[in-house]
C-alpha cells in the first residue's frame, strides 16, 4: 500500500478554520480541501498547524518546524493580515520570514499554496482615512506573496478584490473571516487551481453549505458584543500609530500628494523582495500590488 498524501496548512484563524464552526471546533477551507487531494483511492493524511492570530513570525519559528518535522507533500500558507494590525509591521522582515518559509517547504518537494487576501479595514467598514493605511499595508504583504509564489512555483490564489469579498453570504458574522461558504469556495477555487496547473487531484470540495448564511442583525450583535473586544484585542498597541498614519493620509489627500504614499510603500516592497534570494524588479512588485 503506497503512503498516504500528506498535507500540511500553517497560518491563522482563516486557515485555522473560522467562521465554519463544526459542533465544537473550526473546519475551515484546509480541511475541506484535504480530502480532494488524493486522486483515486489514495488516502490523505492531514494536520492543521494554524493558530488564530499568528503572523509571519509565528509560522517561521513555531509552526513550520513541526509542519517539515511531518514531511508534507501539499503545503499551504496563508498568512500575512495580522501583520498588519500590529505598530511592528515591517514589510522586510515578513518578506524575509515568507521568503524562508516558502523556500524550506519547496526544496523538499512539497507543493506550496499561497493565497493573497483583502485587507481588514475594508472587510471591517472602517473610516476611509483609517481603512487605507491598512490597505496599503495589505497591498505590501500581498505583493510580496505574489511575487514570492512566483519564484517558488506556488499555486497561488488570487482572492483579494473578487467578487466574493463584497458577497455578504460569503461571510461570518464577524465580517472578517469566511463563513461556511466562503470556506468552501476558497476549498473548490484552490482544488481548481491544483487542477489548472496539473496536478492530479480526486473530485472537488462541495462548494454547496449545510448551514444558511449569518443574518445582518447577527453580524451587528457580533460587533456590538464580541466584535468590540476583537478589535480591542488586535489593535491595541496599533491604535496610536494607525491615527498618526490616519493623519499624514488626511494631509497628503488635501494636498494631493496621497500617490507619493503609494509610491513609498511600492518601493519598500521592492527594497525588501530585493534583500532575499533572487531579487525581483521593482516593476514586478508594483504590478503585483
Amino acid at each position: 500500500m503506497s503512503r498516504a498524501l500528506r498535507f500540511a496548512a500553517l497560518g491563522d484563524s482563516l486557515t485555522e478554520g473560522v467562521g465554519d464552526p463544526v459542533g465544537e471546533t473550526w473546519r475551515g477551507w484546509a480541511a475541506l480541501l484535504a480530502p480532494a487531494l488524493g486522486p483515486g483511492e489514495l488516502a490523505v493524511e492531514f494536520r492543521n498547524f494554524a493558530v488564530s492570530g499568528a503572523q509571519t513570525r509565528d509560522v517561521l519559528e513555531r509552526q513550520a518546524p513541526d509542519a517539515l518535522a511531518f514531511a508534507p507533500d501539499v503545503v499551504s500558507v496563508v498568512v500575512g493580515v495580522n501583520d498588519t494590525l500590529r505598530c511592528t509591521f515591517d514589510i522586510h522582515a515578513v518578506a524575509a520570514r515568507l521568503d524562508t518559509v516558502y523556500r524550506e517547504f519547496t526544496a523538499r518537494g512539497a507543493v506550496l499554496l499561497t493565497a493573497c487576501l483583502p485587507d481588514p479595514g475594508a472587510m471591517l467598514g472602517l473610516p476611509g482615512a483609517l481603512a487605507r493605511p491598512l490597505a496599503r499595508r495589505q497591498r505590501a504583504v500581498n505583493a510580496v506573496v505574489h511575487a514570492l509564489s512566483e519564484r517558488y512555483g506556488a499555486v497561488h490564489l488570487h482572492a483579494a478584490h473578487d467578487a466574493w469579498v463584497a458577497d455578504r453570504a460569503m461571510w461570518s458574522a464577524d465580517r472578517l473571516h469566511p463563513g461556511e461558504r466562503g470556506h468552501r469556495m476558497l476549498a473548490a477555487r484552490f482544488h481548481a487551481r491544483l487542477e489548472a496547473v496539473g496536478h492530479e487531484v480526486g473530485p472537488s470540495p462541495s462548494v454547496e453549505p449545510e448551514q444558511a448564511p449569518p443574518t445582518r442583525s447577527a453580524g451587528l450583535f457580533w460587533l456590538a458584543t464580541a466584535g468590540t473586544g476583537w478589535v480591542v484585542r488586535r489593535c491595541a498597541d496599533l491604535l496610536p500609530q494607525l491615527l498618526t498614519l490616519a493623519a499624514h493620509e488626511v494631509r497628503h489627500r488635501a494636498r494631493g500628494t496621497s500617490v507619493a504614499l503609494d509610491l513609498r510603500s511600492a518601493r519598500a516592497v521592492a527594497a525588501a523582495l530585493a534583500s532575499v534570494s533572487g531579487a525581483a524588479s521593482a516593476g514586478e512588485v508594483v504590478g503585483a500590488a
